[in-house]
């Protein structure tokens, strides 16, 4: 099999043969052996997580060097997880976009990442320079989760024909729409926290920030296994696991923070889910 190395090298990536070459059950037991790789390297860092704060935002230090503008870095590292699996189907044809849940299910994973990287990044305001190795970190991260959900849902997942009736379909959507809408509304209220002129951190108030301090993530997190649910794949339900361990300890960063920043900051809130954590 030709390393994927060499066909970067030479371009060969983007052919359709090369594609049709490495297709078949190494693949899949190579993206097995990542997805599991995945679950292990989210442990690990939600393990150095309780210890460390997340780089970036509130968070970042200047000890980490230069940094991005906020829009820019996002854009850079969010783009590969919507442009990485639009260019495996350009390039291998994607053999199972012609069946409707595989379509489906693959164009939910785009369109959140078509706000995140194209949308969410142009609506910033303000906002701390991202560091660049927090830029890399997430670069590399979104490339490796953009071939594994990419390639299992455009050329490897077989569904049955009812999957779109299904009942884990229809709630796994239900979740995911749900779970987007809170996030997008939930980075609406973080955006108009502050008037025009205005500087600091303030308070968010209203949706569910009424209930948690991580608002945002508890959205992405419902939004993801909605989507591991719907799928029911090795890879999304990774996918799913590995952002609750991020998103939860960053919620709890959030949290621990905003109690040391604000004495009037409600104790009643809870850090991730609404009435429990």
């Amino acid at each position: 099999m030709e390393s994927l190395a060499a066909a970067v090298l030479d371009g060969s990536v983007f052919s359709e043969k090369f594609w049709r070459q490495i297709s078949g059950p190494e693949e899949q037991r190579l993206m097995q052996m990542m997805s599991y790789g995945l679950a292990g390297i989210g442990v690990v860092v939600a393990i150095l997580l309780r210890y460390i704060n997340t780089p970036y935002g509130r968070h970042a230090s200047s000890a980490l060097g230069a940094g991005l503008p906020p829009t820019l870095g996002w854009l850079v590292q969010e783009a590969p997880s919507f442009l990485v699996p639009l260019l495996l189907v350009l390039c291998s044809g994607g053999s199972r976009l012609s069946y409707w849940p595989n379509r489906i299910l693959l164009g939910l994973f785009l369109t959140h990442y078509a706000y995140r990287a194209f949308i969410f990044p142009f609506l910033i305001r303000g906002g701390k320079p991202l560091p660049i190795v927090t830029i890399l970190m997430a670069f590399v991260f979104c490339s490796y989760n953009g071939y594994l959900q990419g390639r299992s849902l455009s050329n490897y997942i077989e569904y049955p024909r009812y999957w779109i009736k299904d009942l884990r379909f229809i709630i796994g959507l239900a979740a995911w729409l749900s779970g987007l809408l809170i996030n997008i509304h939930s980075d609406h209220i973080l955006r108009n926290l502050r008037k025009p002129g205005e500087t600091g951190y303030k308070i968010p108030r209203g949706g569910l920030f009424e209930y948690v301090s991580g608002a945002n993530f508890f959205g992405e997190i419902v939004e993801w296994f909605g989507f591991a649910l719907a799928c029911s794949t090795l890879e999304s339900t990774v996918f799913a696991f590995f952002t609750f361990l991020i998103l939860s300890n960053r919620a709890r960063q959030h949290h621990m923070w905003y109690l040391k920043k604000f004495e009037d900051y409600p104790r009643s809130r809870k850090i991730l889910i609404p009435f429990v954590y």
